[in-house]
């Protein structure tokens, strides 16, 4: 009887990775195929020089600089001299503190400038005409079907399957039904959401939430499988974490909105750093727990979120000297912050974080080895001022020499980790979780034991793909400020995920981490959510299903969309 079981148990677990890479593969590929084409929205035409620019993108830079999106080659243009950028309701011209101006129709602008079909707007000694793009489309193109996301309802049938047998085999080992319960919410849950994005808010894709939603159920009912209580805690958490994704798409919904309240976002990044250096308790080295009775909150979970508002930036806005200073200043108060209360981890990301968005700022690497080199004296004084800082990561690359000290918990977890084989030994039946922190930072061992390697590789190889998607999918964004945050926060889940794999199997030092979506911990998970909003805010669709209502003025800046390009995957206009 034993060995049926045992046998029942093990084709779960072969089922189990296989399932995952089917929901995975399907997710992507429909991701891939989702993007915009690639042909011009308007064009600018220089009828002196008979040159054409076609113009591709949401927000576009005009310059004489080899980087910008439409580059004049006229000594009287500055380098970067003005963006043209659209909005729901039509284009947009602004002067980013050029030496010549700009004008439109022979009248200087001032701000942002509405501009209209047949507009001449005056970019140094070059006129350009604003006309439509009609003749820019190849005609296969036109006639070309878009291809549909695939149906929501088919991949969270898949994950349904993948939950219950996940579920079904943790029972098998536990001899109790103490899983179901967790297992059972979490589904509810799951197609409560999917019914309501796609009824209430029209949805026209739903592929990245159900990445998220599988890898966080995962590591729910992997939690269920030892503690019922934290797998409660991680059920309410993504609970929390899915209102604050669906809040925060419709906040960012408008870019100029978003960039009126950046002040206030900054000023809650570093109060929610600065509120745990005041109100904090130390836990594992570091004070970043907030303690309220039964509850327990991580600020700096959620200071990541706030952080990647500030960073990211309409491109109108990204030009100014003052929004580039603005982010350097607030960057460095919260690397400060994060340093005083010894979070280390945490600092890391934000620096990471850091470059990322700097480097799509300027697009100069030189920018990016100067904030490195400056980054690597800044940690040769600390540790020159606090030693003891040093010793915390002494065992690093000599886990074996301290494995009854300091590397301990690295030394059980790649024993464990390699004891479970491709398909690991069965929920619950891991040595691993009788190790201090194996359920958060130690997450990726105790998968590698419990479900096998190759469901704890997918997990890596996921947060891996999301980064590759955002940065693919950016280029048909609606701002720039859907670029930077997608590619930010990209990067953001990969290096936080690179930190907790690489440091428990120490090639890098083990900073205390969480696996994103999977390890316990409510505020990782809920802020993990909102992380994934600025990915999901990129992709074009995510909009489509908006209506616009028609405008009662005679004339105004309409976006010039032609009829074949208004279909299920570009947003709705009405012609005024």
């Amino acid at each position: 009887m034993n060995e049926f079981i045992e046998m029942i148990s093990f084709v779960l677990r072969l089922a189990t990775p296989l399932l995952a890479l089917i929901i995975v593969t399907i997710c992507f590929i429909s991701l891939i195929h989702g993007k915009r084409t690639k042909h011009a929205l308007i064009v600018l035409e220089d009828e002196e020089r008979d040159i054409i620019y076609p113009v591709y993108f949401w927000e576009n830079s005009i310059g004489r600089s080899r980087g910008s999106d439409i580059r004049i080659n006229d000594g009287t243009v500055s380098r970067d001299h003005a963006v043209l950028l659209r909005r729901d309701n039509g284009w947009f011209i602004t002067d980013t503190d050029s030496k010549a101006g700009v004008y439109v129709n022979g009248d200087k602008t001032d701000g942002r400038q509405p501009v209209y079909i047949g507009d001449q707007i005056a970019i140094g000694t070059s006129v350009l005409t604003l006309k439509r793009a009609k003749d820019s489309v190849p005609e296969e193109e036109r006639k070309r079907k878009k291809r549909q996301p695939v149906n929501g309802s088919v991949i969270l049938s898949f994950i349904t399957v993948y939950i219950l047998i996940t579920a079904a085999e943790a029972i098998i080992n536990m001899a109790n039904a103490d899983v179901v319960l967790p297992a059972l919410g979490f589904l509810v849950i799951m197609w409560g959401f999917y019914i309501i994005s796609k009824r209430i808010f029209k949805r026209k894709s739903f592929e990245l939430e159900s990445i998220a939603l599988m890898m966080s159920g995962t590591g729910i009912v992997l939690s269920a499988s030892h503690d019922t209580h934290q797998a409660t805690v991680q059920l309410a958490a993504m609970l929390v974490g899915i209102i604050l994704f669906c809040f925060m798409i419709w906040f960012i919904e408008i870019p100029d909105r978003v960039m009126k309240w950046r002040l206030a976002i900054s000023i809650l990044a570093i109060c929610l750093l600065g509120s745990s250096l005041v109100l904090g308790s130390v836990q594992n080295g570091a004070k970043n727990w907030i303690v309220l009775g039964p509850i327990s909150v991580q600020p700096s979970e959620f200071a990541k979120i706030a952080y990647i508002f500030v960073g990211a930036s309409t491109l109108d806005q990204l030009q100014t000297k003052k929004n580039l200073f603005g982010f350097i200043a607030v960057t460095g108060l919260c690397l400060g912050l994060l340093f005083l209360m010894s979070d280390f981890g945490t600092a890391v990301i934000f620096f990471a974080t850091f470059l990322i968005i700097a480097f799509m700022r300027s697009g100069d690497i030189k920018t990016v080895i100067l904030a490195i080199t400056a980054a690597v004296l800044g940690v040769i004084v600390i540790l020159t001022v606090k030693p003891y800082i040093a010793q915390r990561f002494a065992a690093w690359g000599h886990v074996w020499e301290y494995a009854g000290e300091e590397g301990y918990q690295q030394v059980n977890t790649l024993i464990y980790s390699a004891s479970g084989g491709l398909f690991g030994v069965g929920l619950s039946k891991g040595h691993l979780q009788y190790v201090f922190a194996s359920e958060n930072d130690l997450v990726f061992g105790l998968v590698s034991e419990e479900m096998g390697l190759l469901l704890a590789l997918l997990f890596g190889f996921v947060i891996g793909g999301l980064m590759i998607y955002s940065r693919n999918v950016t280029t048909r964004s609606r701002s720039t400020f859907y670029s930077m945050a997608a590619c930010s926060a990209g990067g953001l889940l990969v290096f936080q995920a690179a930190l907790n794999i690489f440091g428990v199997v120490d090639i890098l030092p083990l900073t205390g981490v969480t696996l994103p979506f999977i390890s316990y911990g409510g505020s990782s998970m809920a802020a993990c959510w909102g992380i994934l909003a600025f990915i999901k805010a990129a992709d074009e669709r995510t909009y489509s299903g908006k209506k616009l209502k028609p405008r009662k003025e005679k004339k105004v800046p309409t976006p010039d969309i032609q009829p074949d390009e208004i279909d299920d995957d570009s947003e709705e206009y009405i012609e005024v």
